[in-house]
């Protein structure tokens, strides 16, 4: 008996099946849900072409036959019937990203992207290359150092082989929820750094202090130097310091917030305090937005400093996400934009799951038009002023913070 056609058969099956029915919402399950349904949620073209290299594999052995096979085929062929579900599911994304652009931007972004977005889905590579493994207009030069934290203050940047200059920079900030073991810069939202810096944008990828060696806030001193450090040479490699969009994917996406809700906060700056670490705009993708253990209790959610004010800001979140809420991302949102001067979107992406991001997707490649859309309305050279970050703590807030960190 094939085992291992039945077991992959067994798990496409129970993906596409926890894909559209998803068990739980939070909790144990919501994890294994996750597990199991993130690939073929995004990308069903995957699990398909997983399932046809076990099929062929299995047809070669001598035992490929019986009502085992038929029971592995059968699961197969009624999990592949929820494909063009998941992928109509997916065409959904765009209209509600123009929707929320609409509702936060007003006409301007449609001027700055000529007209709509996701007009014309890259097709071919999402069904027949979905992995972003590398691009052939992409140069990466990997870990710079940008601080004294050895392997975990490197960072990863991408631009255009052929070179340019005065684009704009994004920093991309990975998830792994603030551990060692899932946390790399070389992992997450790789379409979004190789297509970016393909049109002159020059890319960011970069790593921060994580648990057990490192205690709010640590992850976000890394990251005001990431901004510190773009700010000073993303020159030398044909970035524009002054359009400077800070992204990030799960805890990653906790941290750019708290990022854009703490600008040139000085207790949060410690050597640097002159430096000047705003940025023109925040993305947050798929956040994990709650508090993590701090030093002397030092308030560590971005809810605790939502109310400061913030750079534009985009939250985009799957309303099928199993790991993290997209009520709680609404929340966030809501706070920030209840006090900030500067626009703050939120876009609850229809069945998207957790790590969104991973591939290159009918869903991610319409967030990547929103992104470019967001940031072309509102970081462009000549909207300087409308988006110069507000901030709305007071000189008694900065000292309560630095006292803190300081006792």
């Amino acid at each position: 008996m094939p085992v291992g056609f039945l077991i992959t058969a067994g798990l496409v099956t129970l993906g596409m099946a926890a894909s559209l029915w998803p068990p739980a919402r939070s909790g144990p399950l919501g994890m294994v849900t996750w597990l199991v349904s993130a690939i073929p949620n995004e990308s069903p073209f995957v699990a398909f072409y997983w399932m046809g290299a076990s099929t062929w594999l299995a047809s070669g052995q001598s035992d490929f036959h019986g009502a085992e096979v038929w029971v592995g085929v059968g699961l197969a062929a009624a999990s592949f019937a929820g494909t063009p579900v998941l992928v109509r599911r997916s065409l959904r994304a765009a209209p509600a990203i123009e929707r929320a652009l609409d509702q936060g931007l007003g006409p301007v972004w449609r001027d700055a992207a000529g007209g709509s977005i996701a007009t014309d889905p890259p097709w071919a590579r999402i069904i027949f290359a979905p992995l972003p493994l590398f691009h052939p207009g992409v140069r990466r030069i990997s870990n710079i150092s940008y601080g004294d934290a050895g392997r975990r203050n490197r960072l990863d940047l991408y631009r255009r082989r052929r070179g340019g200059s005065g684009g704009p920079v994004l920093i991309h900030l990975h998830g792994g929820g603030f551990s060692l073991a899932p946390g790399r810069k070389s992992f997450y939202a790789r379409r979004l750094l190789f297509r970016l810096a393909r049109q002159g944008w020059v890319c960011i990828s970069a790593t921060y202090r994580l648990q057990p060696g490192a205690t709010f806030p640590d992850e976000l001193i890394d990251v005001k130097k990431v901004i510190a450090w773009a700010r000073a040479r993303a020159s030398e490699y044909g970035g524009d310091p002054d359009r400077i969009v800070l992204a990030g994917s799960s805890y990653g996406a906790r941290l750019a917030t708290l990022a854009g809700f703490t600008t040139n906060d000085p207790a949060f700056q410690p050597g640097f305090e002159h430096a000047d670490t705003s940025v023109a705009a925040v993305v947050g993708l798929y956040g994990y937005y709650g508090a993590t253990a701090s030093r002397r209790s030092l308030p560590s959610s971005p809810f605790d400093y939502a109310g400061r004010g913030s750079a534009p800001l985009l939250i985009v979140h799957g309303d099928q996400d199993t790991l993290t809420s997209a009520k709680t991302a609404r929340a966030l949102a809501e706070r920030a934009g209840s006090t900030s001067a500067n626009p703050v979107l939120f876009v609850e992406l229809p069945g998207a799951q957790h790590s969104f991001d991973q591939l290159s997707s009918v869903r991610f490649e319409a967030v990547i038009d929103g992104i470019e859309a967001f940031a072309a309305s509102v970081a462009a050279p000549d909207s300087a002023e409308a988006i110069a970050p507000t901030e709305r703590c007071s000189v008694l807030d900065r000292v309560g913070v630095a006292d803190l960190l300081r006792r």
